[in-house]
């Protein structure tokens, strides 16, 4: 028989004002303990999904101590369990979750289990966004003419997905064309508060997206996942959680006029950067309500980048008003008001604020911040607007590297002539050649984005235009923006100036930008140009944007198109003109920027509740497409081995219930000697596949012509393309190459140098095991399961690195992969490895002889030793470890219960 709840006795009714019940909830009043009030909100979240889900098995009454003894706690890193509320997932990451479930029903089924047991058991939301790829651009029938390429390349997968929804309860997709992941969960998946069978409780995600974070704004805990982990997650398993730190954010004032919520975000970043927020909560507090909620959105959006687990922003009356905008219900709202008041998890600036308690502080006054641009090559590169043309020239000179391209004085000139359809045209060093307005970051915010178009207005009345061969492009994150573009009436001058809406969904900013014309490709290479990309995104790492844009720069979306009018990033805007109007006077950045009142007037008029309810009432009907798709009824798929797209999966091909246990590593090669901030775009296939690649050769010979071959992202249900895309991005720099750039390596035994994948198999035909050499931050940026499950594939045992992001070294633990960290102060440099040697690592043979961050030893064959702290950090992940995977853990486990 069940136990009764241990906290059955605080479980408390809701009233409604007008009569009745909204349903009951586990009261922090009713414990009356006043180290609750203390805590910061976004530590209460992880409180009560513990309370609630407390059953002294997964969830223990010790890991609900723990968290209420937070101001005491959180500075030793304990480990606690967290369940949470839902798990949200976009195509890219989700079709491999999808494959994966299927698989384990293939694997349930071999071992004489309930193949129907693999089910999601909390919500599972997944919204199809990253397929779409800016092939057409400025025309008006962009859009239409993208989704048919995208619904034709994509069919199979789309299928795939539509059949996850029905073959698994509990799932919802969201079908393409529908908008961007995280505006789709801002404005319409996000529950704030749940009322499940009348049980109330605060909403919290995991996504398989690493801008989760970015529903952190509207006061729903949720941040970025492998999609291992998700997957767990989705099956029942409690997340290890080492209970983080919060570092509480006071923000003062009020922006400045002309200032723009992505100045204030890329100012945020580089704070937080700077102060070392990584495995840290960031709470913001104070000055909120002088931040809309698309603003703390924007801030939230950016966790990754400034490193945090989340940036979290308590529930007030901002977030109230604006549930109410997008659609929800007033009896939603009022239920969602009533229970965190109940609960005191609610913000009211009109009653006397409860002093928190927080690890560390830092203090914004809005009134600083000042207009910006990141880059060229990081997002936390931030360059005051003011001091761009001497940055630019500055990264010029400066040496290759984060803020360099060593361009000799010389050649700093130099233009390229070309021919753009019987037209002469010249592109210089920072010439733009891709400008977008995109990504979830800023296309959530109306404030920008009509800023955006009132920007277009005043350049099209003074008569400026954009070069013909720059490829422009306004991705809105919802069809709720394209509504009130079109109501103010400035999508008109948005057109007129070649941001023609091309798609609804995340396109440049994870590569999907598309083709740049011949002769504009054919001009940057032969030249060697230094070409320019600006976007309202969120990532501008190197090859990430586009193979030929070498210098890459966020900004919001009004400075897009003023940089897209300038046709460059060599500009000074307060002293030069952008550009000649039509009665051939300079027309300048000033005489073009719209005030904060002119654009808090078109947004107040034009921004309506109606437009985000008709947008979600049509997601729900689906589109013709999408309704047509035919898929099978059976709740086991029938996996087509012709297929390019979808494949069984090799994880569970040999297993048994027997756990594989722990792995050293004997004799092994050095796969890759990596440098410092190789980030999971260094390591993950991702964008486009380049024609001579392996997996080139493996689609050409599979009967996929070039033009089809699509994306990687588009192709991650299919190992054998992914495995050959692992380490396959063309900036990565592998030191065994001696600075050669590229996705190359060294075969030690021969002296071979082959593409990664070749080398891989190689070493894999000879029985041998592989391992990586990494410096700081390895794995950093967004958060893949192919970062993890590539290298898996590829045969590599252990990657030993200075230090590891936090979600790729949990992701690595899931896979089976040893992560090993450097002692303090030493790295592969310092022990003078060279990468030709053969390493040795010793791990205990019995799970129980290991313990999280032990300390293990490694050899080489010419007598080299050293030592390195294994990153298993908590006891789950040694269970994972033991087990060969999370996934083969939890099919075992779901065996025997």
């Amino acid at each position: 028989m069940a136990s009764e709840h241990p906290f059955k006795r605080i479980l408390t009714s809701l009233p409604r004002s007008e009569g009745g019940e909204f349903g009951k909830f586990y009261s922090f009043p009713a414990l009356n303990d006043p180290r609750i009030d203390k805590l910061p909100y976004s530590i209460k979240i992880i409180l009560e999904s513990a309370i609630r889900n407390c059953d002294n098995f997964q969830v223990t009454k010790d890991d609900v101590e723990k968290i209420i003894d937070w101001e005491n706690t959180s500075s030793q890193k304990v480990e606690i369990s967290f369940k949470p509320a839902r798990v949200l997932l976009q195509d890219f990451t989700g079709v491999p979750a999808v494959v994966d479930l299927a698989c384990m029903r293939d694997a349930m089924a071999k071992l004489d289990g309930e193949p129907n047991k693999i089910n999601p058991l909390v919500p599972v939301d997944l919204v199809i966004d990253h397929s779409v790829q800016v092939d057409v651009a400025r025309t008006e029938n962009a859009v239409h003419a993208n989704m048919e390429l995208e619904f034709r390349r994509n069919k199979e997968r789309f299928a795939f997905l539509k059949w996850g929804s029905s073959a698994f309860n509990n799932m919802l997709v969201v079908p393409p064309g529908s908008g961007i992941v995280h505006q789709v969960n801002l404005e319409y998946l996000g529950r704030v508060v749940f009322n499940t069978d009348g049980m109330l409780y605060p909403d919290s995600v995991v996504g398989t997206d690493s801008h989760t974070t970015m529903i952190d704004g509207l006061g729903i805990a949720g941040w970025g996942v492998g999609g291992i982990e998700a997957e767990a997650a989705m099956l029942g398993q409690p997340m290890s959680l080492l209970l983080p730190g919060v570092v509480g954010f006071k923000l003062s004032g009020k922006l400045r006029n002309g200032v723009t919520a992505t100045d204030l975000v890329l100012t945020v970043t580089q704070m937080l950067r700077k102060h070392g927020v990584v495995g840290y909560f960031v709470e913001f507090y104070d000055g909120m309500s002088e931040l809309s909620l698309a603003d703390r959105a924007t801030i939230a959006n950016m966790s990754p980048e400034y490193g945090a687990t989340m940036g979290f922003f308590p529930v007030d009356h901002v977030t109230l008003q604006y549930l109410k905008l997008t659609g929800r219900s007033d009896e939603k709202v009022a239920m969602i008001e009533a229970y965190l008041r109940a609960n005191k998890m609610f913000v009211d600036y009109n009653e006397p604020q409860e002093e928190r308690a927080y690890t560390s502080y830092l203090q914004l006054d809005l009134a600083e911040v000042e207009p910006c641009v990141s880059g060229p090559k990081r997002p936390h590169d931030r360059v005051p607007l003011r001091d761009m043309k001497a940055d630019w020239q500055a990264c010029l000179n400066n040496k290759v590297g984060f803020k360099g391209f060593a361009i000799p004085k010389a050649e700093q000139g130099k233009v390229a002539r070309f021919s753009f359809y019987g037209k002469s045209a010249e592109l210089k060093h920072g010439s733009v050649v891709i400008a977008a307005v995109t990504s979830c970051t800023n296309t959530s915010n109306p404030t920008v984005m009509l800023g955006a178009g009132l920007l277009a207005k005043k350049a099209c009345e003074l008569g400026l235009e954009i070069k013909p061969w720059m490829k422009t492009s306004l991705a809105p994150g919802s069809g709720a923006v394209t509504k009130y573009l079109l109501q103010s009436g400035l999508q008109e001058y948005l057109n007129q100036l070649g941001f023609h809406t091309v798609g609804y969904g995340c396109t440049t900013c994870i590569g999907n930008s598309g083709d740049l014309d011949e002769s504009v490709a054919s001009a940057i290479t032969e030249n060697d140009i230094i070409a320019a990309a600006v976007l309202s995104g969120n990532r501008n790492f190197e090859g990430r944007i586009h193979p030929l844009t070498r210098a890459n720069y966020l900004c919001s979306p009004p400075l897009v198109i003023a940089y897209a009018l300038a046709g460059t990033v060599d500009i000074d805007f307060d002293k030069e003109p952008i550009g000649k109007g039509k009665d051939g006077n300079d027309v300048y950045f000033k005489d073009i920027w719209p005030t904060s009142e002119e654009i808090a007037e078109v947004v107040q008029s034009n921004v309506l509740p109606d437009m985000f309810k008709s947008t979600y009432e049509a997601i729900t009907k689906g589109n013709p497409t999408w309704n047509q798709l035919s898929i099978p009824a059976s709740t086991i798929y029938s996996w087509d081995p012709n297929s390019t797209y979808i494949h069984e999966r090799p994880f569970f091909k040999d297993m048994t219930m027997n756990p594989p246990g722990p792995h050293g590593v004997r004799d092994a090669y050095c796969l890759l000697y990596l440098g410092d901030s190789i980030t999971t775009d260094h390591i993950s296939p991702a964008g486009s596949i380049h024609k001579d690649s392996p997996a080139a050769k493996y689609l050409i010979d599979h009967g996929v012509d070039r033009k089809d071959f699509n994306s990687y992202g588009s192709r991650r249900g299919h190992h054998e393309v992914m495995a050959r895309g692992t380490f396959a991005n063309i900036r990565i720099v592998n030191k065994l190459l001696n600075g050669e750039v590229g996705p190359k390596t060294i075969h030690i035994p021969t002296g071979d140098k082959l593409n990664v994948f070749d080398a891989a198999m190689r070493y894999k035909g000879d029985g041998e095991d592989t391992i990586v050499l990494a410096g700081a931050d390895y794995g950093s940026g967004s958060a893949r399961d192919w970062a993890a499950m590539g290298p898996m594939l590829l045969g590599v045992k252990a990657v030993i690195a200075k230090s590891f992001e936090r979600i790729h070294r949990s992701n690595l633990v899931g896979m089976g992969i040893i992560p090993l960290c450097f002692k303090d102060g030493e790295d592969a440099e310092t022990l003078s490895l060279t990468g030709h040697e053969r390493y040795t690592i010793e791990i205990p043979k019995n799970i129980r002889e290991i313990r999280p961050g032990q300390v293990v030893s490694v050899a080489t064959h010419d007598g080299k030793s050293f030592t390195c702290t294994a990153r298993f950090d908590t006891q789950v992940e040694l269970i994972y470890f033991d087990h060969g995977g999370i996934l083969q853990y939890v099919i075992r486990n779901l065996i025997k219960h």
